[in-house]
C-alpha cells in the first residue's frame, strides 16, 4: 500500500477543495468551516429561491452532503434508520438503505442524527458513504449503489444517541466511540479494521475535527468531559483538557485557527480559546479567554476575518475570536427568534436558517445583521444546517427534504 505523507496529503486536499468547491461531501463541508466556495450561487436573492423539488424522509437531524449529481441524509422508514441517495437536481431517489433499527428519543427527537460522509475526491458517482446510526451502527456503503462495504457496531453511545459524523483522514475513517472502544477511533476506511484507539473516555456528540500545526497533523475529540488531540497517523494522545458540560454534551464541532483552539458548550457552559505550543512530543494549551459569551448547545460558529458568528442557545451573536469580546448580538431575525438557528456562509453573506424554518440572507459583517429576502419554508422543528452544492439549496425538518434554486 502506497502511503502519502502528511505534509503532501494537506496540500492534495486543499487542490481537490478548490477544483470541487461546490461539493459538500461532509459535516460543514471540504474545509470543516462552515463555508461553501461555490461560485455558482447568487448572494443576496433578488427574488425568494424557487423550490425546486421535496421528499418526505421522516424523523432524523441529519445534515446533507452532497458529491457532483447526488446528495445523502438520512431518515426513518418502517421504524428503520435510513441512508437516502438522491438525485441532487431532480429529487428523485437513487436508491436508499435501511441501515439500522429507528429509536424514540422523547425529548431530543427521534432519528438519526449524524450527516453522512462522501469519500470521493473525483466529483463522480463513485466512492464510499460513511454514516454513524444514532444507537452506534457504523456503515460503509458503495455510493453509486448503496450496496454495504462494511460496518461495526458500538455500544457506548451518549444519552441522546450517537451524533458525530465519520471523520475521512487519508486512509483512515475516524469516529468518536467512547468507553472500550476509544475516545476516537481510526479504521481502514477500505475494511474498517481497526488501525488506532486515541483516548480516554465517554462519548459525546462532537464529529472529530482535524488541524495542522507546527508540520503535525492532529485530530481533536470532545468527549464527554473532556477534550483531547491525539496524532493523526498513530492515535497517541498529545492533549488533553477538562470540560465538563450538563449531561456530557459536548456537541459544537471544535475551531482550530492560527496556533488556537476554540471550544465550546451550552447549558449554561460557555465556551474557551487555547493558545496551543509545542512541547516536545506533546502540545500544551494556555487559556486566552473563557466565558459565556457563546453557549452554542449543538450548533457550530463560522469563523470568518477574525469573528466568530453563530446562534447558540441564547440568541445570533459576533464575538471577537482572539478576544472574546462582543460584536453583536440579536434576539429576533424576520419575525423569529435565534435560538437555536444555524447559519451556512458563501460569497460572504449568511444563509440563515430559523429554528422554525424561515430563511434570510445577510451580508456578513462584525457591525450588525441586516437580513433580506426571508422567505418560510419550512415549519415545526428545524435544528439541521442548511446545505450549499451545486448552486443549489438544501433544508429540511423533521419530516420532509427542501432542495431550492440559488443559482444564476
Amino acid at each position: 500500500m502506497v502511503r502519502i505523507a502528511y505534509p503532501v496529503l494537506v496540500v492534495l486536499v486543499m487542490v481537490c477543495t478548490e477544483l470541487c468547491g461546490a461539493d459538500w461531501p461532509c459535516w460543514r463541508g471540504p474545509q470543516y468551516d462552515g463555508i461553501s466556495r461555490d461560485t455558482s450561487v447568487t448572494l443576496p436573492w433578488k427574488e425568494n429561491p424557487k423550490v425546486l423539488w421535496e421528499s418526505p424522509i421522516g424523523k432524523a437531524f441529519s445534515g446533507v452532503t452532497g458529491v457532483a449529481d447526488r446528495v445523502y441524509t438520512c431518515g426513518t422508514e418502517d421504524d428503520k434508520q435510513v441512508l437516502f441517495c438522491f438525485n441532487a437536481g431532480t429529487g428523485d431517489v437513487v436508491w436508499k438503505k435501511a441501515f439500522a433499527e429507528g429509536f424514540r428519543e422523547r425529548l431530543g427527537g427521534d432519528g438519526s442524527r449524524a450527516t453522512p460522509t462522501v469519500d470521493n475526491v473525483t466529483g463522480s458517482d463513485t466512492g464510499k458513504v460513511y454514516v454513524l446510526g444514532g444507537k452506534g451502527t457504523l456503515l460503509c456503503v458503495d455510493a453509486k449503489t448503496g450496496d454495504d462495504v462494511w460496518s461495526k457496531k458500538f455500544g457506548g453511545a451518549p444519552k441522546w444517541m450517537y451524533s458525530g459524523s465519520v471523520l475521512i483522514e487519508g486512509d483512515l475513517a475516524i469516529v468518536s466511540p467512547g468507553g472500550d472502544d476509544g475516545g476516537l477511533l481510526a479504521l481502514d476506511k477500505a475494511d474498517g479494521e481497526v488501525v488506532w484507539k486515541g483516548g480516554t473516555g465517554g462519548a459525546a456528540y462532537a464529529t472529530p475535527y482535524p488541524f495542522t500545526f507546527e508540520g503535525g497533523r492532529y485530530i481533536v475529540g470532545f468527549l464527554g468531559k473532556k477534550a483531547i488531540a491525539v496524532d493523526a497517523k498513530t492515535g497517541r494522545e498529545v492533549w488533553s483538557m477538562p470540560w465538563e458540560t450538563k449531561y456530557d454534551v459536548n456537541a459544537a464541532t471544535p475551531i482550530f485557527h492560527d496556533g488556537h483552539l476554540f471550544l465550546s458548550s451550552g447549558y449554561g457552559h460557555g465556551c474557551i480559546l487555547v493558545k496551543l505550543a509545542a512541547d516536545g512530543d506533546r502540545l500544551s494549551g494556555t487559556t486566552v479567554w473563557e466565558s459565556r459569551a457563546i453557549m452554542n448547545k449543538f450548533q457550530t460558529c463560522i469563523l470568518l476575518d477574525g469573528k466568530l458568528y453563530g446562534a447558540d442557545e441564547r440568541n445570533l451573536k459576533c464575538v471577537d475570536f482572539l478576544t472574546g469580546k462582543e460584536a453583536w448580538s440579536l434576539d429576533e431575525v424576520a419575525g423569529d427568534g435565534t435560538r437555536h438557528a444555524t447559519l451556512v456562509l458563501c460569497g460572504g453573506h449568511f444563509i440563515y436558517f430559523s429554528g422554525n424554518g424561515k430563511l434570510s440572507v445577510a451580508k456578513a459583517s462584525p457591525e450588525g445583521f441586516e437580513a433580506t429576502g426571508s422567505t418560510a419554508v419550512l415549519s415545526g422543528r428545524c435544528w439541521t444546517v442548511p446545505t450549499l452544492h451545486n448552486g443549489r439549496l438544501y433544508v429540511r425538518n423533521m419530516e420532509k427534504l427542501v432542495c431550492l434554486e440559488l443559482g444564476g
